[in-house]
């Protein structure tokens, strides 16, 4: 008997889940809004049982413009904001704090968070989709072997599927879920 493929939807937060501050940081609960088709996207991968997290680059903390407090908090309201309009959360979230120029290993482009997910949630990566609005998002779902889908206007060469919305994201996941697709590149290996 085969294995089960366990997977997983990875979403990146400013501009997928909640509106992006133009040139800032969302700093506070009260700056947090969750954008409109996220609720229907989450509600349609809940109901594919994929697992659903969260995997954000955040170094207004190492900026020291928020603490993790802060961020901690905007996090209990967004889980909070799920359970009252779904009746349900994201599965987990994995943040990255390290400012751009360390080149951290876990910051997206890198693949360190969603290889870190991929482990402890025992998922199949070729059973994952990435999903995002930048290069930096379609570019850790690639080096760590996931289908990627790009939204939005930017155009990224890397990205398996690129569109317009979550809902467009979310017709995709569901015609490609049970279907055989070409296995995706192998995940990077990290530096030793």
């Amino acid at each position: 008997m085969a294995a089960m493929k366990r997977g997983a939807v990875f979403l990146d937060r400013d501009g997928i889940i909640n509106w992006r501050i133009a040139g800032g940081y969302v700093r506070t609960p009260a700056e947090f809004h969750l954008l409109p088709d996220i609720v229907p996207f989450l509600s349609g991968v809940h109901q594919l049982g994929l697992l659903t997290i969260v995997v954000t680059n955040q170094q207004g903390v190492a900026k020291g413009l928020m603490g993790l407090e802060a961020l901690e908090a905007i996090h209990k309201h967004m889980q909070q904001e799920f359970l009252r309009l779904l009746g349900f959360g994201v599965d987990d979230i994995f943040v990255c704090i390290d400012p751009a120029e360390t080149n951290s290993w876990r910051r997206k482009p890198q693949p360190g968070m969603l290889i870190e997910a991929l482990h402890k949630w025992h998922l199949t990566p070729e059973a994952c989709w990435m999903v995002g609005d930048t290069a930096a998002d379609v570019l850790a779902g690639h080096r760590a072997g996931i289908r990627t889908i790009l939204v939005g206007a930017e155009s990224v060469p890397e990205a398996d599927f690129h569109v317009r919305t979550l809902d467009d994201a979310l017709a995709i996941i569901v015609t490609h879920q049970n279907a055989s697709l070409p296995p995706p590149t192998p995940p990077t290996i990290p530096p030793s």
